[in-house]
């Protein structure tokens, strides 16, 4: 550590020597906030803010349309239901979460790239058709998994006719319904997971009442038995394979 210290220590003495003589220009960065003076600089600045909170807001909104929901939402259920506490950790959860996700969703945005990506970057076609082209295979997959009764409440919230079809169904309609439903089966998958390791805590409290060991908190004696019950029926295997085919 010290020989690297003295190293740098040279390399820097030796720039701040060589410096004057090559006569090298270091580039600064200037920071500033003025007034406007015109209202074109005015709109300019608003359309920025305006950017930068979309920009700020994209990963979520794209997150809510798609298998994302259900899918964080379930494998806290699997935490919650076994009683680890915090493990696996947040990230973990989070990472595994985003990477089912991408698997899930491979085939919406394999159409979407090749449908408005490509064409769009070989100049075949301008933005707004890419945009309408690129939002039909998400709408798509959306209607395919929203409940019917989601959806008209979501219209009859809005104060909106009824649509005559799925085109007519607006997307800020679309996407809070298609959450709701996600909620709705993710919840009911949890509930799912949740009956054998409630069995489990029901036997190991039974057992510890009837040896008279009231003291001692049921979940440490159920813990390990929950562990050992989820690792022989390959648990997470059986929550991972449930959770895609739950969107075939």
């Amino acid at each position: 550590m010290r020989a690297l210290c003295r190293l740098g220590s040279a390399i820097l003495l030796c720039l701040l020597v060589v410096a004057p003589a090559a006569a090298i220009d270091l580039p600064t960065i200037t920071l500033g906030v003025k007034n406007a003076a015109t209202p074109s600089e005015v709109s300019t600045a608003v359309q920025l803010l305006l950017v930068l909170t979309v920009l700020s807001a994209a990963p979520a909104i794209l997150l809510m349309t798609t298998a994302f929901v259900r899918v964080v939402v379930v494998l806290s259920f699997v935490r919650q239901a076994m009683g680890t506490q915090q493990m696996p950790p947040n990230q973990v959860i989070v990472g595994l979460a985003l990477f089912l996700t991408f698997f899930i969703m491979a085939p919406v945005y394999t159409v979407v790239n090749t449908q408005a990506v490509q064409p769009y970057l070989e100049g075949k076609i301008d933005q707004q058709q890419a945009l309408s082209l690129a939002v039909t295979p998400v709408r798509e997959f959306m209607f395919s998994q929203t409940r019917e009764e989601d959806l008209a409440l979501l219209v009859d919230i809005s104060g909106n006719p009824q649509p005559e079809d799925r085109a007519n169904v607006a997307t800020t309609t679309l996407i809070p319904a298609f959450m709701l439903s996600e909620l709705n089966r993710a919840f009911q998958i949890g509930f799912m997971i949740y009956i054998p390791f409630l069995v489990i805590d029901m036997v190991v409290a039974s057992v510890l009442m009837s040896m008279g060991m009231m003291m001692l908190p049921p979940p440490i004696i159920s813990l390990p038995f929950k562990l050992l019950l989820f690792v022989l029926v390959d648990g997470w295997g059986l929550v991972v394979g449930a959770l895609v085919k739950s969107f075939s």
